[in-house]
């Protein structure tokens, strides 16, 4: 076993490059493309400096892989992406502004709203069934609504 592991060369690194590159490629999470770059600086290190020992050629790719993830992330948080649909995956913000009508009424604060396709709930002033009310804000799976002014 360890003679098998003093024959890594430059290549396999550059194989194991590619096979993470194509793991990258069929689940994309931005996660195994650092690795695979890391696995192919490695192999372009062990190309300049051949003599160089299994261990430090795992050292250098595991600090590599380390090293390039952490700095992805951290200009992932400098720079999030910018979309025309902000709110897209957060369903309740897509609602404020949004002007309904009251099927039901409001009591104690608390009723349900029946908005599109689902119902929910909602917080607000006590309204009778039939008045014209705006959505304000987002509590969690909570609408917030105002009556809307004549």
């Amino acid at each position: 076993m360890e003679a098998l592991i003093q024959q890594v060369d430059y290549w396999h690194w550059w194989i194991l490059g590619g096979i993470l590159l194509l793991i990258e490629v069929l689940a994309p999470s931005f996660f195994f493309l650092w690795l695979a770059i890391a696995a192919a600086v490695t192999g372009l290190i062990l190309l300049g400096v051949p003599e160089l020992g299994w261990q430090y050629q795992l050292i250098i790719f595991s600090g590599l892989s380390v090293v390039s993830i952490a700095l992805f992330r951290r200009y992932q948080r400098r720079n999030p992406a910018t979309t025309d649909q902000p709110a897209l995956n957060r369903r309740g913000e897509q609602y404020i502004g949004r002007t309904f009508t009251l099927e039901q009424p409001v009591v104690n604060r608390v009723g349900k709203l029946r908005v599109d396709d689902s119902t929910w709930r909602i917080t607000g002033d006590d309204l009778p069934a039939g008045t014209r009310v705006t959505v304000t804000g987002v509590d969690g799976v909570v609408l917030e609504i105002t009556r809307t002014p004549s």
